[in-house]
């Protein structure tokens, strides 16, 4: 098989030996893949810049019998601002894991990239509350994996105000009378509804466009959570480093 060329964000990486290194990296076109990378930890190696956790390049590529192998590759963005400040590092290794485990091999991941792309753009060149840019990149994370909440209407009366509540369990709004019959209920505030509908429907380079009081981030941090937990059913947490 001839060489690929494509780009990709190092999501994991290992080292091997006294030199090289395994990295699971997604790419748009071709998913979450695994490469071989030769030679990468010497000093003066080429590689050496690419081939670090959220690296974000360009690479020549080759498939092997189990795996790809990188022949060389260009860096386009490494996230420096993350790299050195510890909380940022946290978030984002919170994040590239979540999209670890929703990723997989010969799948399109084109918008998986994207919003993992805009979302560590905002970790590392803002001040942007990371609590609030987690939760809107959960909303969002699930809605492109068909987990879209419904907020148009009620789920179960179908009316269109005092959407007040959030069902884990059914997906979506719900208006206060139908949300008395749902243990998984959680209520929220307008400001919280709006900004659950705008995570869902801004375009992407819009995603992180607006703020919300503290009490409203709260409120979206517990619904997105609980959200995630259970559409993906695993419990993620941020690990704590210090």
């Amino acid at each position: 098989m001839g060489t690929i060329k494509t780009t990709g964000i190092i999501l994991l990486e290992n080292n091997v030996g006294d030199y090289d290194k395994m990295l699971t990296m997604l790419t748009p076109g071709m998913g979450k893949i695994g490469c071989a990378v030769k030679g990468a930890r010497r000093p003066k190696s080429l590689l050496m810049a690419g081939t670090q956790f959220l690296c974000f390049g360009e690479y020549i590529l080759y498939k092997g019998t189990n795996t790809y192998h990188i022949n060389s590759c260009e860096t386009i963005e490494i996230f420096y601002n993350i790299r050195t400040d510890l909380d940022k590092l946290r978030y984002a290794s919170h994040i590239a894991k979540i999209v670890y485990d929703v990723t997989t091999e010969n799948q399109n991941s084109y918008l998986i990239l994207q919003l993992l792309l805009n979302t560590l753009y905002v970790i590392s060149e803002t001040d942007k509350n990371m609590d609030l840019v987690l939760a809107i990149f959960k909303i969002r994370l699930l809605s492109i994996l068909g987990f879209t909440p419904h907020i148009k209407n009620c789920l179960n009366c179908s009316k269109k105000d005092e959407l007040l509540y959030f069902s884990i369990r059914d997906n979506g709004f719900k208006c206060g009378t139908c949300a008395k019959q749902d243990k998984s209920i959680i209520q929220m505030s307008p400001g919280t509804k709006d900004a659950i509908i705008y995570a869902i429907t801004a375009p992407a380079k819009k995603l992180y466009s607006f703020s919300i009081p503290d009490e409203n981030i709260k409120e979206l941090e517990i619904i997105s959570k609980l959200y995630l937990n259970q559409k993906l059913e695993k419990e993620y947490k941020i690990e704590k480093w210090y």
